[in-house]
């Protein structure tokens, strides 16, 4: 046998020893049990709640605009003043509606003499066209017809003219209302009983009604701090699980080390719509609603426009059967062993595959997929209603894990979760 021969020979018998090497590892590697955390079914309570962001508002709040275009010449508050309702509050330069007063006053003065007039003169018709029909009764050689027939003409032209000079008086009487109304309106009030929280004028600037913008005529805001709402936006997919009465815990973020206790007393029926950017940089609509939240005992230094978040209670269950959430895991809907619930398949589009929730449930270290029907959602953990038993041991992590897992794996628990376990079975 030739050298090369030799060579050859021997190469192809590494070449085997290095193949039989590697598929002895693979099929090692393959029957290794996956690490992964084991948890016990168990009983827990649980609350289900909806978790929104806003803002402190007062129940009630009136913003103070004015009626009438003037430069404001007295400031009577400041902001943050207490006031009561008829309370000074701001005073517009009221010369030129003093004029206003004046004049209409004289318009009216002149409108009454002229009614004086027209009242003397529709008497003396009057007067001359009774006496002329008596006359002409008595003797009818004495006036003529014709003298008759005008001195009735002038008395109902006398009538005339004294109705319009009554209505020049109404007239001149509403243009005088109209007047003394505006000059009252140069000197604001306070609406309510409450707390100056804004005020946007100074002295010397020119007060101008909001006709197309409410902030540009705003002058204050006044607010009755007595009864306190945090006003969140919930999304469209938890506003359905809220009902009024709801209690809730609202934390302010000006009060980092207080929680306050309030109830939803207003759930909005029409949605706020807002547009918000995505990653890939087109535009969606976010859907959200006003939730109303009184506040029980608000702290008595509170402001408007804080900002805080609610925690609303939809629902509580006492001793429920639970599960950890990262445990819930979904699969593909086919027949799988013992299958022991009737899950409803995801109504997909045509040719997606239909999905089904259920957990891993470890016996004799395999795990095995069952579905299950989970309930509400704590903080941590689903109620679950049907599909397990008390005391049955599932995987509960980690996530990566329980995605790659498959029906049939050999698992077994992690060094970490060895003092887990045994608090859980101590549980």
């Amino acid at each position: 046998m030739s050298r090369r021969m030799k060579l050859s020979l021997f190469g192809g018998v590494v070449v085997v020893l290095i193949g039989a090497i590697v598929a002895l590892s693979a099929a090692k590697k393959g029957g290794k049990p996956v690490e992964v955390r084991l948890d016990q079914v168990g009983t827990r309570d649980l609350v289900a709640a909806v978790t929104a962001s806003g803002t402190i508002r007062p129940k009630t709040s009136v913003d103070v605009s004015p009626d009438i275009q003037g430069r404001i010449v007295k400031i009577g508050v400041r902001e943050g003043d207490v006031v009561k309702k008829g309370q000074f509050i701001m005073q517009i330069d009221p010369a030129q509606y003093e004029a206003a007063v004046a004049r209409a006053k004289a318009l009216l003065s002149a409108s009454q003499g002229d009614l004086i007039r027209a009242r003397a003169t529709r008497d003396n018709a009057k007067r001359i066209a009774d006496r002329n029909n008596e006359i002409q009764k008595s003797n009818a050689n004495l006036v003529s017809t014709e003298t008759v027939e005008q001195a009735q003409t002038n008395y109902e032209v006398a009538v005339a003219n004294y109705n319009s000079s009554l209505a020049q008086v109404d007239q001149a009487q509403a243009g005088l209302r109209d007047a003394e109304s505006a000059l009252s309106k140069t000197t604001l009030l306070s609406p309510i009983d409450g707390k100056v929280v804004r005020m946007d004028k100074e002295v010397g600037e020119v007060a101008v009604p909001g006709t197309f913008s409410k902030e540009v005529g705003l002058l204050a805001t006044i607010a009755d701090l007595s009864v306190i709402l945090a006003k969140v936006q919930v999304d469209e997919t938890d506003v359905v699980r809220l009902h009024l009465g709801d209690s809730v815990q609202v934390t302010i973020d000006a009060f980092p080390d207080t929680s306050f206790v309030g109830r939803v007393t207003k759930i909005s029926n029409s949605a706020q719509l807002s547009s918000t950017s995505t990653a890939s940089g087109s535009n969606t609509r976010a859907v959200d609603f006003d939730v109303e939240v009184t506040l029980a005992n608000p702290p008595r230094d509170i402001r408007p426009d804080l900002s805080c978040t609610a925690r609303m209670v939809t629902d509580t269950r006492k001793n429920a059967l639970s599960i950890p959430i990262i445990a819930l895991t979904v699969r593909d809907n086919t027949p799988v062993p013992n299958e022991s619930v009737k899950r409803d398949t995801t109504k997909a589009r045509p040719g997606a595959k239909a999905e089904t929730e259920g957990v891993f449930v470890v016996s004799a270290g395999v795990a095995s997929f069952r579905p299950v029907k989970v309930g509400i959602a704590g903080d941590e953990y689903f109620e679950v209603l049907e599909g397990l038993k008390p005391g049955e041991t599932i995987v509960s992590g980690s996530y990566q894990a329980i995605r790659d897992l498959h029906d049939g794996a050999k698992v077994k628990a992690a060094k970490a979760d060895s003092g887990q376990a045994a608090m859980v079975k101590k549980s």
